[in-house]
């Protein structure tokens, strides 16, 4: 899958998952959306770069953050977008997938943003598409969201500078969770000294133990002196079974409030990829309080997404010339 992600010269071709993509790469993804950051506070929130490209939003599975940056990113780079409503398109007639494909690649379409509900599916697209068209995965099955992770690693850099000094835990429903994956391959990837999961033993994967995490199932212990703590959406819709007792006591036990947040350092951030349950895996007051920065990452996904996208689209001179 990752020799698929890049051409010949090591670049992007393809954004599909954060697993065998080198350090170099995520730095310089993390680098261009640092000169991107700025346009948002233009008065003309526009660069030309990718002006003349179309780009078409594929949803298979409802999303409001992830969508509307993608969304937002391309219309900044001044690309034309079209988002397709999955549900009045002809595969509801029974139309299948790769013949929806070829429809709209016939349409002069540059780049496929995908979210599905099947893992996998953002590669099938890859190794169907035209040679000149680009494939991002925007979330598939219980994968990967590699867009969210480097977002994430971008919010962190903001906040803490420097990756091998950090301890980071993630916490909450890993199983069912493609940003958990991403995020331990990013943040393994980016070097960061310490990765603890905290869940459940029935939140957690098999191999849980081969990603080179250390794990927790309680929560005092396993926020003992971190740097960042990311909290996880319970995935009810993907859950097969009764895998937790009730919400009141996942929230008792795994849900971050003030006093488990105590057990960090002093200047620890709290992060969420969204959408949050409030009282079910994070407190209000937590979610709203100083150390939150679950807004900021939302901010920083244009900025992150404009990157992705600008690398597999678009030459590094033009980048360079566009943003200065």
């Amino acid at each position: 899958m990752t020799n698929n992600q890049l051409t010949e010269k090591g670049q992007l071709r393809h954004f599909l998952t954060i697993e065998g993509l080198n350090r170099p790469l995520l730095t310089e993804i993390m680098d261009r959306a640092e000169q991107f950051s700025s346009i948002s506070g233009r008065q003309v929130k526009k660069v030309p770069l990718l002006r003349g490209k179309t780009i078409m939003n594929l949803f298979f599975e409802n999303s409001t953050r992830t969508r509307t940056t993608f969304e937002l990113a391309a219309k900044r780079l001044s690309a034309d977008v079209m988002n397709l409503n999955i549900t009045t398109s002809a595969t509801s007639k029974g139309e299948s997938l790769l013949d929806t494909l070829h429809n709209l690649q016939a349409m002069h379409t540059d780049m496929f943003v995908v979210r599905h509900a099947q893992s996998g599916a953002a590669e099938f697209i890859a190794q169907h598409v035209a040679p000149h068209v680009s494939v991002i995965n925007a979330g598939d099955g219980c994968h990967a969201h590699p867009t969210q992770a480097m977002l994430d690693m971008f919010t962190i850099r903001r906040h803490k500078q420097h990756f091998p000094d950090l301890r980071v835990a993630i916490v909450g429903d890993i199983l069912h969770s493609r940003v958990a994956r991403s995020q331990i391959h990013a943040l393994s990837t980016l070097g960061v000294g310490e990765i603890r999961v905290i869940a459940p033993k029935t939140l957690l994967p098999s191999n849980t133990q081969t990603l080179g995490v250390h794990v927790y199932h309680d929560m005092k212990t396993g926020l003992q002196d971190v740097d960042v703590i990311i909290m996880l959406r319970l995935q009810f819709e993907r859950m097969q079974g009764a895998l937790l007792p009730s919400e009141n006591e996942y929230f008792h036990s795994f849900g971050l409030d003030q006093q488990k947040l105590n057990y960090a350092k002093p200047d620890a951030i709290v992060m969420h990829p969204g959408p949050i349950n409030r009282g079910v895996e994070i407190s209000s007051d937590v979610a709203d309080g100083d150390q939150s920065v679950i807004l900021e990452q939302v901010t920083h996904g244009i900025a992150i997404r404009m990157a992705v996208m600008s690398m597999v689209l678009g030459s590094r001179s033009e980048q360079q010339e566009s943003v200065e």
